[in-house]
């Protein structure tokens, strides 16, 4: 058989062995799942940013910052438990409180109190010999992280694969009247962040653990929940206090980091008459009346607790009346 027959017949054998294994391959290929392209989340900074477009565009309203105080944010979950670790030693926990603390900050809508290390500045006032001069607050905001988790997706094929890590938190909060304990509102917030890696005959991305999951789980989870407290507590009316009257001018608690502007016009009213109701056991404030509409003038102050505003006296008198009995209301832009 001479080299050249030879070599014929080695092609023509070889030929459909080649065309089954293509085929082999090619059927493989086929039926492995494609990898879902997931959009990737917007940045925090480009989210922030967006907010405050939005928030430009809408009417000028003054925004009373709400006393609050930060109680304890516990980890009911199971992770990061321990028999070593006692209640006192939460460091999720402690996490979930410093970015609520932050959030509720960074909102504009808040006062924020320290609680959960009121010892520490009670001991430092101590040590400087400086008097603490503790401020009540409208409410107080107690919760917790009650799910918290991480799970790993994946799909695999003959010649590709794809991974995704997934991590999720939720959070549950309630504000408390200080004045009685009545829990008057509850709220919660989840949150998810995932990464996703993929490959293909071994070549692609690939990707370890990814602990920055967690953060940013919690922290959706913490925004979500505080922009919901916030609505409840915008929907309440918007109302503050006479500090002084001095004849036709007033002084009301509130300045420019508040919303207030020179021309806005305030409703002052009496405090209504306080009754305990049989049916519930509950203090119900009767609805005051309107004695007077003021116009503010001018601010003074240089921080957020010690603004004020002068006003004068449109219509109406305040003649008879003590500065704790009367309340000032916002009811709106004049048409």
């Amino acid at each position: 058989m001479t080299a050249k027959f030879a070599g014929e017949v080695v092609c023509r054998l070889a030929s459909p062995m080649v065309i089954a294994l293509a085929v082999g391959v090619s059927g493989c290929a086929v039926q492995t799942p494609p990898v879902t392209q997931k959009e990737v989340p917007q940045p925090v900074a480009v989210q922030r940013t967006a907010q405050q477009a939005v928030a430009a565009q809408a009417p000028a309203a003054p925004t009373l910052k709400r006393k609050i105080a930060l109680g304890r944010i516990t980890n009911e979950t199971n992770y990061g438990q321990s028999l070593l670790r006692d209640r006192h030693d939460d460091p999720l926990g402690k996490q979930v409180t410093d970015l609520m603390s932050k959030a509720l900050t960074e909102s504009g809508a808040y006062l924020v109190f320290e609680r959960p290390d009121i010892g520490r500045i009670q001991a430092e006032s101590k040590l400087t010999d400086t008097k603490l001069n503790l401020i009540g607050v409208d409410a107080l905001i107690i919760g917790s992280l009650t799910e918290f988790g991480r799970k790993t997706l994946g799909a695999s094929g003959f010649v590709s694969s794809s991974k995704r890590q997934v991590a999720f938190a939720k959070v549950d909060v309630r504000m408390v009247d200080v004045s009685n304990g009545h829990v008057f509102f509850a709220a919660s917030g989840a949150g998810e962040a995932s990464t996703e890696t993929a490959s293909t005959f071994g070549f692609g991305s690939q990707a370890g653990y990814d602990g920055t999951l967690n953060d940013n789980a919690i922290r959706q989870a913490v925004a979500e929940a505080v922009s919901r407290l916030s609505v409840e507590m915008s929907a309440r009316p918007w109302q503050t206090y006479i500090l002084k009257s001095d004849g036709n001018r007033i002084f009301l608690g509130g300045g420019k980091s508040q919303g207030i502007k020179p021309g806005m016009e305030f409703a002052i009213h009496t405090q209504g008459e306080q009754i305990k109701s049989p049916q519930t056991g509950g203090v119900v404030t009767l609805p005051g009346q309107t004695v007077a509409q003021v116009r503010v003038d001018a601010l003074f102050g240089d921080s957020e607790l010690n603004e004020g505003s002068v006003a004068s006296i449109l219509s109406g008198s305040l003649a008879g009346y003590k500065p704790e009995q009367l309340l000032v209301r916002y009811e709106g832009a004049k048409r």
